[in-house]
């Protein structure tokens, strides 16, 4: 076979093999994916779209999940991008929280791939160690740090997912979702639904930003309140030990 008999992609493939890098090939996973779903990223759809044979994006990661580990750290790692915690400890664990939403919801068919999983590379522990500082600087210790550390982080990400998969519905289904709070919630019977339709007119003025921004405000004031009881443990035990002496 001559040169120019070649299919049109196999001299591109040869000359750009050996040009891959691992930044190069997960931004044309989360491409891949945002754009035809997570079943159609596999290893020769990334080598088609990088234009390599799939072998050569092997070598930078040697499976599938090692893959989807490095999108999950892409995406904390994007949540970071800028990122400088605040002299208030709320500030900032509202503030990464809000940042690994707005990532979640910028990428919702890699966040619903890959929210759920622990991804134990850089982006993750940087995120982690900042959330324990600020629970640190909260007043919270030890297993009650590491505890609400992990509330915080699956909080973000499940929400984030959660309102990402909301996105990956098609058009007619998210508005028939978002009319059914000012139609049928609104409609429901109060003699069979009381409560319910008490609160009604109320439910079609919350949208999901405001959902985020409740819970977590309910994890803040619940550290707040675990803080102070721990401080005051503290006065109590510092008290007791001065009588004794």
């Amino acid at each position: 076979m001559t040169a120019s008999a070649n299919p049109k992609g196999e001299g591109r493939r040869r000359r750009s093999a050996a040009f891959l890098n691992p930044g190069m090939i997960l931004d044309t996973a989360m491409a891949v994916v945002e754009q035809d779903g997570p079943d159609a990223l596999t290893f020769r759809r990334l080598g088609a779209d990088l234009g390599a044979d799939h072998t050569a994006v092997l070598r930078h990661f040697h499976n599938k999940d090692e893959l989807l580990l490095a999108l999950a750290a892409r995406l904390i790692e994007e949540a970071l991008s800028d990122f400088e915690p605040s002299d208030d400890w709320r500030e900032t664990l509202a503030g990464l929280a809000r940042r690994v939403r707005g990532a979640c919801l910028a990428h919702p068919g890699v966040a619903v791939l890959v929210a759920a999983r622990t991804s134990r590379r850089d982006p993750e522990f940087r995120a982690a160690d900042a959330v324990v500082g600020a629970l640190v600087g909260a007043g919270l210790q030890g297993r009650e740090a590491a505890a609400y550390y992990r509330v915080l982080a699956d909080l973000a990400l499940a929400m984030g997912a959660f309102q990402a998969a909301f996105l990956a519905l098609d058009r007619e289904a998210q508005e028939g979702d978002r009319a059914a709070w000012r139609r049928e919630y609104l409609a429901a019977s109060p003699a069979s639904y009381p409560q319910l339709a008490a609160v009604a007119p109320y439910l079609a003025e919350i949208d999901e930003g405001d959902q985020f921004e409740t819970a977590v405000e309910l994890v803040l004031d619940a550290i707040e309140l675990r803080a102070l009881r721990a401080r005051e443990k503290e006065r109590t035990k510092a008290g007791e030990s001065s009588a004794d002496g």
